[in-house]
């Protein structure tokens, strides 16, 4: 499966080197082959509402595109076939080593990213990422192996600083520095799953927020208290008038990038938003291409 989008992803490379700064853009997606009841090789990504296990493979993939919106290409695409942990495994998750872990996909994108990096010293790469990407072990990764590529993430996890206070309030008590508004877009409505809430119904509309910007030092986690505490920048977001019965909008944003100004607090407001350029990626192969149709009786060939 590597191979074929090689020719593909050195275009790409080529096209990202006359940029100063590229973002790329990582996120999964599940593609279920439950009907497929006679193929090799898939994995577990989930049950449905019976309690019954639905068989698939999960795709991970990193688009890259400029800080203006302009998609340039798929630098990575990788399928694995999630498998569910031996019963005879008694290992505490916090045990388990990072590269055994579900996420450990997240690091390697970001080393992925820093193989790119080599190629064009000249060009500043942004990885962002959404709030599953919230564990320690990428920020620590980034700090020893790859810190010449950026980190704009958003937060997932309420953690605690050096400082004394939780993530999450110290953003919140510090002062607004701008007022901008950002496109909501709609969202559908979806069912309660195993591991996902459900989700009602959500027109388009645009918010009006408060920006502000504080620098922490996160503080490890216990199982890694041999590690040094993580400074990091927040970007919080929040909207202070939602519509009635509406959620408000808040995110915050841990990045790796330096808060010189507002401007490069309001950046990275405008970068997170084109995250969503990824979704728009997996919805053009499930809609578009149909990919969830295809029958093979192995999952190496679904992955090709």
């Amino acid at each position: 499966m590597t191979n074929i989008p090689q020719p593909h992803r050195e275009q790409t490379i080529r096209r990202m080197k006359g940029q100063p700064v590229m973002l790329c853009i990582q996120d999964g997606s599940d593609l279920n082959y439950n009907n497929l009841s006679h193929c090799d090789g898939l994995g577990v990504i989930g049950n449905n509402q019976t309690g019954a296990k639905s068989k698939g493979l999960h795709l991970h993939s990193m688009i890259v595109i400029t800080p203006n919106g302009l998609l340039l290409g798929v630098v990575r695409a990788e399928c694995s076939a999630p498998q569910e942990k031996d019963l005879d495994d008694k290992r505490r998750t916090r045990d388990i080593p990072i590269e055994e872990k579900k996420t450990f996909c997240w690091i390697e994108g970001l080393r992925d990213c820093m193989q790119l990096k080599a190629q064009m010293p000249h060009t500043r790469l942004i990885n962002v990422l959404d709030r599953e990407a919230d564990f320690f072990e990428l920020f620590d990764d980034q700090r020893c192996n790859c810190s010449k590529v950026d980190l704009l993430v958003r937060a997932h996890h309420n953690r605690s600083t050096t400082e004394g206070k939780e993530l999450f309030e110290a953003a919140r008590q510090s002062p607004v520095q701008a007022q901008v508004n950002i496109k909501v877009p709609r969202q559908s409505a979806r069912a309660k799953k195993s591991k996902q809430k459900a989700r009602k119904k959500r027109p388009a509309r645009t918010a009006g927020v408060s920006v502000r910007y504080i620098q922490v030092n996160l503080a490890p986690p216990p199982y890694h208290d041999d590690k040094e505490p993580i400074p990091i920048w927040v970007v919080h977001v929040l909207e202070e008038n939602p519509p009635e019965e509406t959620e408000a909008l808040e995110w915050f944003l841990l990045t790796t990038l330096d808060m010189q100004s507002v401007d490069d607090a309001l950046n990275c407001v405008k970068w997170y938003c084109l995250r969503w350029r990824i979704e728009d990626w997996h919805r053009v192969l499930k809609s578009g291409c149909r990919v969830e149709g295809m029958a093979h009786k192995t999952a190496n060939r679904l992955k090709r």
